[in-house]
């Protein structure tokens, strides 16, 4: 009988044991578990949408009520411009809450943040040991200063976009074809496959190539280019020499010519003081033969 009751007493220990470890481990993946305080502009900006249906975000989305009520008061006063930005913010939070694999509470902390909504995400990061989702760029600062972690969507989209832009240029290996014959492929330094078009006799050279286009599909991003021919410059000193014979050709001819112009100008000169001294001895004649008659007389 006292054996018995010693294997129920162990039983028991054991199944207590159980219990008390099994309620330990929820309790502490709850406490691993940290809410994510939602700011004011990343919920006017809207692409939290795209990150959080691509399921990302594993923690739960905690829309503070003073945001709330920062979009509301800023939907009714405001002006036209940041009127339709608050209202698109509040359909954001609608669209967070209509999805099936979003986690999304409102946080009821009062309708209004009197020492501001900045201040009011800070403290309540701190208090629940939670991160803060933002944009702005200066509350993103002071939460590094205090020590708080954040989500910066901006941050994201930067990691995220194409290391080049159409019209840029570099220099690529290409390493393989492509899936049409013309083609041929190279790779980026982070793993980007860039398609060049009409390069496949280029195989195994380093190119220098422009990015014409880009992609971006499920499978990942790649980009399309193009080669950049190095143009010889065209010759033209040959052009300007042959005219330059030509010039001294025709120059030579007309030195006669010139010669032959200058010399009936310096005759032309020099007979004109002898026409004007003969023209004077006739005038004088005249003057004398007039002199003489009037003596006669």
């Amino acid at each position: 009988m006292e054996i018995i009751i010693i294997l129920l007493l162990l039983a028991i220990l054991a199944e207590a044991t159980y219990l008390v470890t099994v309620n330990t481990k929820r309790l502490s993946h709850k406490k691993e578990t940290r809410p994510i305080f939602v700011d004011t502009s990343v919920l006017i900006d809207g692409r939290i949408l795209a990150v959080a249906q691509s399921g990302f975000i594993s923690g739960m989305l905690s829309i503070p009520r003073s945001v709330i009520g920062e979009l509301q008061f800023l939907a009714d006063n405001a002006d036209n411009e940041k009127r339709s930005r608050a209202r698109h913010g509040l359909d954001v939070v609608a669209e967070l809450q209509r999805m099936p694999k979003v986690k999304v509470e409102i946080f009821q902390d009062g309708s209004r943040a009197e020492e501001g909504v900045d201040e009011r995400l800070l403290n309540l990061a701190k208090k629940y040991h939670g991160l803060i989702c933002t944009i702005d760029y200066n509350l993103n600062k002071v939460a590094q200063v205090e020590d708080i972690n954040v989500l910066n969507v901006n941050d994201l989209a930067m990691s995220l976009r194409m290391a080049y832009l159409p019209g840029e240029k570099m220099l690529l290996e290409l390493t393989q074809k492509g899936q049409d014959p013309h083609q041929a492929v190279g790779h980026l330094p982070d793993g980007t496959m860039v398609v060049v078009e009409h390069a496949s006799s280029k195989i195994g050279q380093t190119q220098e190539i422009e990015f014409i286009r880009s992609l971006q599909t499920s499978a990942g991003k790649m980009m399309f280019a193009k080669l950049i021919e190095n143009k010889k410059p065209i010759e033209n000193n040959k052009q300007p020499n042959k005219n330059n014979k030509k010039s001294k050709l025709n120059d030579s001819k007309d030195i006669p010519k010139r010669l032959s112009f200058n010399a009936s100008q310096n005759n032309r000169i020099n007979h004109q003081p002898n026409n004007r001294d003969q023209y004077k001895n006739k005038l004088a004649h005249k003057e004398q033969d007039v002199i003489d008659l009037v003596n006669n007389q």
